[in-house]
């Protein structure tokens, strides 16, 4: 994976020959390593800080490339491909990442075993996100309603949503952390802590350059490629924020650790629902772009079912091959219907 950081200069070439579509492709493939990157060295740091601070830890940076992208992308004004961003960030990881960590782990392990309950928090959690989303919209869709009345409601139901995110942090890392206790992956720092906070400091720059060009190049390179806006928003750019979770999601679920699988695929999914998206309410108001929590009705249905399907599949506390088949099959048919969605 690390290999794809040659994108890197690649991206400023492009950049500097005014190729926009080769600024899209290259920066976006940039994103995937340094993500990785991000990830290596919040582990390290996470290591470190012991079970209930590294588990904080990865509840608040899990998701930094995530954040990146969607701040350049409100300050760019792309409201709709924000939140379709989102919305397929927390589809991707609750059925492309688990399904394809089910799939493939279980090809190898009959069956894989994680708690139910760390899954029903992160179910619940994703619920009350949902709901946080069908209200909004149905009071729009329900009533006349105006600007500021929408921005009124988005800032509550983002400090609730934010909120109750904290509380569910404080309830499995602090004081029931003895039910949710994932079981030692027998791992030690390999790296030192300034060189851990370095790589985490110089990756997150570089994700937020990448971003950059990213955001910049983005309706041309729609345009030359002919690729929907709704399908870059939903499918694309999430897998490529993803792509470091989808790879240590199967790497754990391999290895026959699928409680570990399971909150990095349903635990991401959590924070871009409960933490990301309200925080970024906020960081639109900051810098004079507001953007309210009002989604469109196919993506609070498709939120709406991985949310189901997920909390169906993993009530039992075991997983399997075609569980994670299932799960991938429901994603493929999401992914089809954004193609040939227009706005």
């Amino acid at each position: 994976m690390y290999l794809l950081l040659l994108f890197v200069p690649a991206s400023f070439v492009a950049e500097a020959l005014h190729q926009e579509t080769a600024v899209f492709v290259t920066s976006g493939l940039a994103i995937i390593p340094l993500a990785a990157l991000i990830g290596s060295s919040t582990e390290q740091l996470a290591i470190r800080l012991g079970p209930q601070g590294g588990g904080l830890l990865n509840a608040t940076m899990g998701n930094l490339t995530e954040l990146i992208v969607g701040v350049f992308l409100v300050a760019a004004g792309d409201v709709a491909i924000l939140k379709a961003t989102l919305i397929g960030s927390i589809v991707g990881n609750l059925l492309l990442v688990l399904g394809l960590s089910f799939a493939v782990g279980g090809v190898r392990h009959r069956s894989m075993q994680f708690n139910p309950r760390s899954a029903s928090v992160h179910s619940s959690s994703l619920f009350l996100a949902v709901a946080g989303l069908v209200v909004p919209a149905m009071l729009v869709l329900g009533t006349s309603v105006s600007a500021r009345d929408r921005e009124v409601v988005s800032v509550f139901v983002a400090v609730v949503l934010i909120s109750l995110y904290l509380a569910a942090l404080a309830f499995t890392n602090i004081t029931h952390a003895h039910l949710f206790r994932v079981p030692e992956r027998g791992e030690a720092a390999t790296w030192p802590t300034w060189l851990a906070l370095a790589v985490l400091t110089a990756s997150a720059f570089a994700v937020g350059i990448e971003s950059d060009l990213l955001v910049g190049s983005l309706h041309t390179a729609i345009e030359a490629l002919h690729i929907p806006t709704v399908f870059v928003g939903l499918i694309v750019i999430p897998v490529i924020g993803n792509a470091a979770e989808h790879a240590s999601a199967i790497f754990f679920a391999l290895k026959n650790k699928a409680d570990v699988t399971v909150e990095i695929a349903v635990g991401s999914s959590t924070q871009v629902a409960m933490f990301v998206a309200p925080l970024l309410v906020f960081v639109s108001l900051f810098i004079g772009q507001p953007i309210d929590f009002v989604f469109a009705p196919f993506e609070i249905g498709i939120v709406a079912l991985a949310t189901l399907i997920v909390t169906v599949t993993s009530f039992d506390g075991e997983a399997n091959w075609l569980e994670g088949a299932q799960l991938l099959g429901a994603y493929l048919v999401i992914a089809v219907t954004a193609y040939f969605i227009h706005i």
